[in-house]
Formats: structure tokens, sequence, C-alpha cells
């Protein structure tokens, strides 16, 4: 008798590979879910079809979406891309795909909704006589810079329009393709408008590309914060996330050597797995680390209060207790012996160049 294949089961490596996900369970906001019978003619063999990119468009009417959490240092975001090819197995960003009927697995890599008009949409916003100005976190839930945006550019129309009104804004990437873009930073950044953090989780090749498969590599990473460096645009690098028992031993490596690239600050964010990303974690856990799963389960539980996380403001972040202690203890430690985060009022971003030009061809308003 033939035993049912469900989109819950393991998908074999030779079906996913270059993805970072294990299966594409539906998203927990759909009351039906798929399933598929193995008739013994092979037909479940996954194709081409089901594997490769999709690039959706997303037709939103707004482009900047805001928050008033606490831990987070900045109300507004801008993200033109939703799902991430990067497919980090890790990603705090995956659960929001299920809002969309995707699953938060293999869907959150392959199936990307795309803002083909962010920036037209995003000048629109600025113009708005009721808009007042604030830093913009560009790329606060996918990244702007993975692999797509080498062909779409639409990053780069983005950073366009942040310059031609001079409004700030910070960007975290893990991807080296931002130093495309550093003729318009360098621009942006010589009237304090601009920030750069590049994330580092690990710098070990073959881990790396185990959990973050289609992002630069390590090397390539502290190489850009170089470049950007260079080039005087402020950069930072973001230990993120810390995973316990696996990237843990490795937070003063990643800093001497993101200080010795050319980075002014650091944080540093431990892994979180919240909603779908617990399962999909553990079976990555299962396949890459099966003799460290249950230690770094543990010490995720141990700073969580028993659970694998806690969504308390203030925690959820860095969780809490003598292991969370420790680590922030020796954060702080490294950065005070690199001479890391030694702001001045020269780092801080401005709001003041905000202004919004002439519109392009089109009669002027009255009011």
């Amino acid at each position: 008798m033939t035993r049912p294949f469900t989109e819950n089961d393991v998908i074999p490596p030779d079906h996913r590979r270059g993805r970072g996900a294990r299966s594409r369970e539906s998203g927990r906001f759909e009351n039906q879910k798929r399933e598929r019978m193995d008739d013994g003619w092979n037909n479940l063999e996954m194709d081409e079809e089901q594997t490769r990119t999709f690039l959706i468009p997303d037709k939103s009417k707004t482009v900047i979406s805001r928050n008033n959490s606490p831990d987070i240092p900045f109300r507004q975001g801008l993200n033109p891309y939703r799902g991430c090819e990067h497919g980090c197995i890790y990603c705090y960003a995956r659960p929001s795909h299920t809002y969309l009927g995707f699953s938060a697995g293999l869907d959150f890599e392959s199936r990307l909704m795309v803002k083909y008009d962010a920036a037209k949409v995003l000048e629109q916003e600025f113009r708005h006589r009721n808009y007042k100005p604030e830093i913009i976190a560009l790329g606060s839930n996918t990244d702007v810079y993975q692999p797509i945006e080498k062909k779409l550019r639409i990053t780069r129309h983005i950073l366009k329009t942040f310059d031609k009104f001079s409004h700030p804004l910070g960007i975290v990437t893990k991807s080296a393709l931002i130093s495309r873009d550093i003729d318009i930073l360098k621009r942006l950044a010589r009237k304090r408008l601009v920030r750069v953090f590049i994330s580092v989780t690990t710098l070990d090749y073959r881990l790396a590309r185990a959990m973050e498969p289609r992002a630069s590599t390590p090397q390539r990473r502290l190489d850009t914060i170089r470049e950007l460096s260079t080039a005087g645009i402020p950069v930072g690098v973001m230990v993120a996330p810390i995973v316990p028992s696996l990237t843990d031993h490795e937070l003063e490596n990643i800093l001497a050597a993101a200080r010795e690239a050319g980075a002014r600050n650091a944080g540093y964010v431990m892994l979180r797995l919240p909603l779908e990303i617990k399962k999909l974690f553990r079976e990555w856990l299962e396949e890459e680390a099966p003799d460290r799963a249950q230690r770094i389960i543990h010490h995720l539980q141990d700073m969580h209060g028993g659970k694998d996380y806690s969504p308390e403001f203030g925690r959820r972040m860095r969780g809490s207790g003598p292991y969370a202690d420790l680590i922030a203890q020796r954060f702080k430690k490294s950065c005070f012996r690199l001479g890391l985060n030694q702001r001045t009022a020269e780092d801080e971003l401005t709001l003041d160049m905000f202004q919004v030009p002439l519109d392009d061809g089109n009669q002027m308003s009255l009011f």
C-alpha cells in the first residue's frame, strides 16, 4: 500500500537544491491543506516549475510601513520585495508570507511579491502635504539587495528618490550587491542621510552556505564593509542572528573582522523562532547539525522561559537569563575594546535636509 506524500514532509535535497527550507507546509491562515498521493508512476518527482523563482506583481498603493515597537529603533520601513530568495532558514520575516496565502517555507524563497513601481509610489508619499520626514529603514522585513534586485534595480531607483528629496534612511543587508549603488550612497552620506549595516552571521563559509544558501559569502560581506567605508559611507555590522552553540563562539571574531574592514558601529540579535520558523529551523537542524540540535533548542528555551520564543517587548530580540546576559556582556566588552559604537554628532542622520522638489513637468499646486 502506498503512503500519501503530504506537503508537510521534508522534500528530498535534490528537489530543493539552493534553498534553505526543507518543506512548504501551508500557512496557518489556510483552511485546507494540499496532499499528493504516490500512485506508483513516479509522479511525485518535483519538476523545475516547483523549485524555480516566481515573481508576482505587488500593486500596493503605499510602500511606507509604520510600527510602534519599542524594540525597533525606527518607526518607518520600506520593503520593495515580499519574500526573499536568499533563503536564510532563520529569517524572522518568513511568517509574514502566510498572510499572502503562501508557505513560510519554500514559498517564502520562491514566490516573491515585487513592488515594481515602489520608487514612483514613494515619491507620491513624499509629496503628500501631510508627510513629515522620519528615518526610513530600507529592507526592514526582507533584503532589498536579494538576487533579483541585480536585474530589476528597484532598490536603486528607490535610492534615487531618497537622494532627490534629501530624505534620511538606514539599510541592513547581507548582500555585496549594495556596492553597485555606492555612487548614490556617497551623495547621501555627504548630506548625513544614510547609514548602512552589513549582516554577518558566521565567518564559516560552509555553515553560511547551509544557513543562507543564496546570500553573499562572509568574506564578500567583509569586503563590502571595506568598500563602503573607503567611500566615506557610514557602515556597521549586525551580528545576526546569534545561534546558541552554533555561531555564538564567533561573536568576537566577527566584530574584530568587521572593525578591521572599517565598521564603526555594531549590533546583534539572538535567534528567534516565532510561529512557523520553529518547525522549519528544527527540520534544518536535523539535517545540518543533528549532534547539536538538542543543545541549541535547550539554550533558546532557557532564554524564553521554557518556550521556543517569547514575543514580549524588551525580551524577544535578545532573550533573558544567564546565557543571554553572558552574550550581552561579551558584546559590550568587545565593542569597547575595538572602539565600536562610539558615535559622535556627525554620525547622527539629519532630517533638516528634506525638501520637496518641483514636480517634474507638472503644474504646481496652489495649496
